[in-house]
């Protein structure tokens, strides 16, 4: 078993070597060309050799001929000499039978003949050597038929001599027949001479030639093996047609031979034959072997050079193999290194000798890459735990140290976090850009860090804005010292591109282990003590517990914000405007209300005033403008091309993308960017005026109506108010509200009015509360009007309902007081 493991083992390792996949391509490749190249040789030399001995029994066949054609002259000599001799002439002429007999015995035994016979001219036997009397009848009868018809073809010949084919068939035995007429001077008869075809003619052909025959009979009772040299071999049947044709033998032996037989064709003269024609087949045989023998050797030697020439490419392939996987598994121990994390060890270079520039250039890629990775290894580890901007450490770094730290730490060796957070740094990167905010980062962890390192703490960038302060060892007395010279380090004006920026930060801490013993607790805590701080406008603050309560408010609140946005929670309501003096409805205020699932309907001023704050207002905006263009559009279908105002906030202005959403939305929609009124506040304007220019401009190239909400609360001056592409104002509702009852109110409407009609500005006023109101307004010259004396905020399904059932109050009726009127 463990032989067969092992053996297994091998082989398995054998199918995953890089050098068998190499050279067993080849290999089998050079195998398959050599055995196609023997396959190919071997049916050359066969179809060679079985030509060689088809022209070696083609020859046979004419040697055979040969001996037939000589016997028959043989014959025919032997005849005519008898014809001639005088004593057989006496003889013939004294009719003596039994010297007729003699003469005819000895000459027939000279010529080598079987058989000799005297006719008379009638062809009647006269003298006949050891013949039957039956034999003589057939005999004389075949002979005078054949003679007749040599007789007819010879056309008064002088001689007529039966030649080759003349073979009869006397006593069941082929015999060659030669038949010489006696002329004394006249015609006295017939000498006929013969040679029995028998195994002596075989064995004379196989010793001229080295071929076997046989001889073989087909007549009315079947085939009959007259002779045969073929001893050994299965004889096939002979074929139904004359001339040569060739087959395959098999011998006991095992051993290949090729015939070839042909017909030679005789009459009989039997009682039973008489007249019918019999065909006498002579099949000729050579043996296979001795032709293919010559070719034996060539072939042997073509399979020991492949074999040798096999063995040879199997060892150069290997060896090439071995050359080049050697460096590849070099190469995939390396990339194995690398997978694993082993950066430091190099990638060896292989051989330049041994080894072809292709994988040369690999190895020396791989060897790049290590180092690329490398490099990039460190450079991560750099980025992950420290900050690029200030070379401080980072997050993640502050944490470990953080973590590692809270080990040790007891009552008696508290630990402090503190967390700094910039004031107002996103104004400053807002307005002079993010070139300048780097640059004030930079400066800032240059003046903290010799403070905190002199403080035996750990100083920290932990995102944005926000540094974070370790302090080992620290009670709360030296936390508020540390403290305290950290925010001294920031009082004076930082020089910042030429420019000086007043900085200052808000600072929260809180202590482990009196607040927490967990790394991420304690900086949340300072984050909650950090952003109190900011609240309170003082600074340091330290953790307590009723700060948090308010920040899970605040997050709660935010979570359900974003999901009231997801969730469709949030509902579109609008108030109308009317025209003053015509009674008309021009368009609406778009508002937002928000129905939750658990508190119910939550007033704007509890979330409105939140999202602003947290920057979420960008995504309330984003949903109003997509559900107001969206319905204007239906509006416009509908026949009701109304008007539709949506409030902004500053962070809306500084959005570098509001413009184009705005944009989008008119053009998917198809509404006119008349009908979009946008407005904003006084202080949304003043908290970034440029930017917030910017902003208009482009929307008041866009088309878009601009209207400044509140006008009268904020502290902007008229000369900036002048420069805003703004086409309405709307005066606060406080103003108006109090017009019935203070004429300095109504004094201050009539001057906004006035101012912006002088600017070629529309006026809205908005708290109108009854037709008293919209009387006065009317009376002092303002443009459209806004509030619940018109109508309350409605659902916007609502609206077109409300449009069709709408009746212009009948302020002509309403009487004003007379201080009023002489405004």
């Amino acid at each position: 078993m463990r032989v067969r493991g092992g053996l297994l083992a091998m082989l398995e390792r054998l199918r995953q070597s890089l050098a068998l996949y190499i050279a067993l391509p080849f290999v089998v490749m050079v195998l398959l060309w050599q055995a196609i190249g023997l396959v190919l040789t071997h049916r050359a030399i066969d179809r060679s050799a079985h030509r060689s001995i088809e022209y070696e029994l083609l020859t046979g066949r004419r040697v055979f001929e040969q001996l037939l054609g000589q016997r028959t002259e043989r014959l025919r000599e032997a005849a005519q000499m008898l014809v001639n001799d005088q004593g057989f002439q006496q003889a013939m002429a004294r009719s003596d039978t039994p010297a007729l007999t003699a003469a005819l015995g000895q000459q027939a035994r000279r010529a080598g003949a079987v058989l000799a016979l005297y006719a008379d001219p009638a062809w009647n036997p006269v003298a006949t050597t050891q013949i039957g009397r039956a034999d003589v009848t057939v005999l004389l009868a075949g002979a005078r038929a054949r003679q007749g018809r040599m007789t007819e073809a010879a056309s008064g010949a002088r001689e007529a001599v039966m030649h080759v084919p003349g073979l009869l068939l006397v006593g069941g035995k082929p015999y060659q027949i030669v038949a010489v007429p006696v002329q004394a001077p006249h015609p006295s008869g017939w000498v006929l001479m013969g040679f029995s075809l028998d195994g002596a003619l075989l064995e004379q052909l196989g010793t001229i030639t080295g071929l076997r025959a046989a001889l073989i009979l087909d007549g009315p009772a079947g085939h009959l093996l007259l002779a045969s040299t073929l001893e050994g071999l299965t004889i096939p049947p002979p074929r139904e047609h004359e001339g040569l044709s060739c087959s395959r033998l098999a011998s006991g032996q095992g051993d290949a031979w090729q015939s070839c037989d042909f017909l030679v064709e005789f009459r009989g003269v039997t009682a039973t034959d008489s007249g019918q024609h019999q065909h006498l087949h002579v099949l000729l045989a050579c043996a296979v072997e001795p032709a293919l023998q010559p070719f034996r050797a060539l072939q042997q030697q073509q399979i020991q050079l492949a074999v040798v020439a096999l063995v040879l490419l199997a060892l150069g392939s290997a060896a090439l193999g071995r050359r080049f996987s050697a460096p590849i598994l070099a190469l995939r121990l390396a990339a194995d290194r690398l997978g694993s994390g082993n950066l430091a060890e190099p990638v060896p270079e292989p051989d330049p000798r041994r080894t072809p520039r292709d994988l040369q250039s690999l190895a020396r890629s791989f060897e790049a890459m290590r180092q690329a990775v490398q490099q990039r290894e460190q450079h991560i580890g750099r980025l992950a735990y420290w900050d690029t901007l200030t070379h401080l450490p980072n997050r993640a770094q502050f944490v470990d140290r953080l973590m590692a730290q809270l080990g040790e730490c007891d009552a008696s060796r508290p630990l402090a976090v503190l967390m700094l957070d910039l004031d107002r740094f996103k104004h400053v990167n807002d307005a002079l850009g993010h070139s300048v905010g780097d640059l004030m980062l930079r400066e800032v962890a240059q003046r903290l860090e010799p403070v905190v390192r002199a403080a035996g703490g750990l100083l920290a960038r932990l995102g944005g804005d926000e540094f974070g302060l370790l302090l080992p060892q620290a009670d709360p007395a030296r936390v508020c010292q540390v403290s305290q010279a950290v925010l001294a380090a920031l009082q004076r004006p930082l020089d910042i591109d030429a420019q000086l920026v007043d900085c200052s930060a808000s600072l929260g801490i809180a202590l482990a282990p009196l607040h927490a013993t967990q790394a991420e607790v304690l900086l949340g805590q300072a984050e909650v003590a950090m952003y109190e701080a900011k609240r309170r406008l003082a600074s340091p603050q330290i953790y307590a517990a009723a700060m948090d309560r308010g920040r899970s408010g605040s997050l709660s609140m935010l979570s359900d914000l974003r999901r009231a946005v997801e969730h469709g929670e949030l509902s579109l309501f609008v108030q109308p405007q009317i025209a003053l003096g015509e009674g008309r409805i021009v368009g609406a205020e778009a508002l937002v209300r928000w129905s939750h699932p658990a508190r119910g309907l939550v007033p704007p001023m509890q979330f409105i005033p939140f999202a602003e704050q947290t920057g979420f207002i960008r995504e309330i905006t984003r949903w109003m403008l997509s559900h107001s263009v969206r319905e204007m559009a239906r509006w416009c279908e509908l026949g009701q091309p109304l008007r539709l105002s949506i409030n902004l906030s500053t962070r809306d202005l500084i959005d570098l993308d509001l413009v184009d959403q705005v944009a989008g939305l008119l053009r998917v929609h198809d509404v006119p960017a008349g009908r979009l009124c946008l407005e904003i506040t006084e202080s949304a304007i003043m908290d970034d005026p440029e930017r917030a220019l910017q902003t208009l401009q482009r929307l008041h190239e866009l088309g878009v109506r601009l209207s400044i909400d509140d006008f009268g609360t904020g502290y902007s001056s008229l000369a900036y108010l002048k420069r805003l592409p703004v086409d309405e104002l709307k005066i606060d509702r406080s103003f108006v509200i109090g017009m019935e009852r203070d004429l300095d109110d109504a004094r201050i409407v009539r001057s906004t009015i006035g101012l912006a009609h002088t600017l070629g500005l529309a006026v809205v006023a908005e708290g109108v509360e009854n037709e008293k109101l919209m009387a006065m307004l009317e009376h002092l010259g303002c443009d459209e009007a806004q509030g619940y004396g018109i109508a309350r905020p409605m659902p916007v399904g609502d609206w077109l309902a409300w449009v069709e059932r709408w009746q212009a109050p009948q302020t002509g009726t309403v009487r004003l007081d007379t201080d009023f009127q002489r405004l």
